[in-house]
């Protein structure tokens, strides 16, 4: 059975603490923009009739929630989160909705995931991979549960290029956005999130792993003047 690393395990445990305040920050804290970002990466999805879709990083299922919302009736899909709590929340969230027959949970992390080789259409995960300490296991993970035809679909933060607004950037990151969250939640988990975006590694550098893990026909789509960026790729 997979264990988590120390950070890991920390990791883990501050998305515990912040899980009842995790929508509403994100909401707040992207100026709800992080709603069209979701929406723009789940259109790359391959979505099938009767297909099944994995959403890695799920938190309380905003994807998955988008995923079902777009797709056939007859398409599953499974949120999976190394976070608990944030699986318990959304798995109320979904009882609530109109798809609780289409989406189930997992909790397990994107190093370990408990599904077999070639099960999935596509898979996504949304602002969770720079959280994945050991990134290249995790896309190992995510390439061995895509079926041969199917896409992986990453959104996540990013750097800009422009200087301007690198910097304006930076200073909301870095400044602004620890002092919300940290009235709202906690301080310190809102101080991570930020440097957790800032250590990420280059689009070029990140497109490069993909391919290294197997992944073909790698992209990498900007979005907001580079705040965020779609990684899609294929497996062959």
């Amino acid at each position: 059975m997979f264990r988590l690393s120390q950070k890991g395990e920390q990791i883990q445990k501050m998305f515990d603490t912040i899980a009842p305040r995790y929508d509403f920050l994100n909401h707040l804290l992207s100026f709800g923009i992080d709603k069209r970002w979701r929406r723009t990466a789940v259109r790359l999805i391959k979505a099938p009739e009767g297909g099944r879709v994995l959403d890695v990083a799920t938190g309380t299922g905003d994807v998955a929630l988008e995923i079902a919302r777009v797709t056939p009736a007859s398409l599953k899909i499974t949120g999976a989160d190394f976070s608990p709590e944030m699986v318990a929340l959304g798995q109320a969230k979904i009882a609530a909705s109109a798809y609780a027959d289409r989406i189930d949970f997992k909790v397990a992390p994107c190093e370990d995931l408990p599904f077999g080789a070639d099960t999935f259409d596509s898979v996504t995960i949304a602002f969770g991979i720079r959280n994945v300490v050991d990134r290249r296991l995790g896309l190992a993970e995510l390439w061995r549960v895509i079926k041969p035809g199917g896409r992986l679909v990453i959104l996540e933060f990013s750097t800009p290029r422009s200087a301007l607004f690198r910097w304006l950037y930076h200073f909301y990151f870095r400044t602004i956005l620890p002092v919300i969250g940290g009235i709202f939640s906690k301080y310190d988990a809102y101080k991570y999130l930020p440097d957790s975006v800032l250590e990420f590694p280059s689009s070029e550098e990140f497109c490069a792993t993909m391919g290294d893990i197997g992944f073909k026909h790698v992209r990498c789509q900007a979005l907001t003047f580079g705040i965020a960026s779609i990684y899609t790729g294929a497996k062959e």
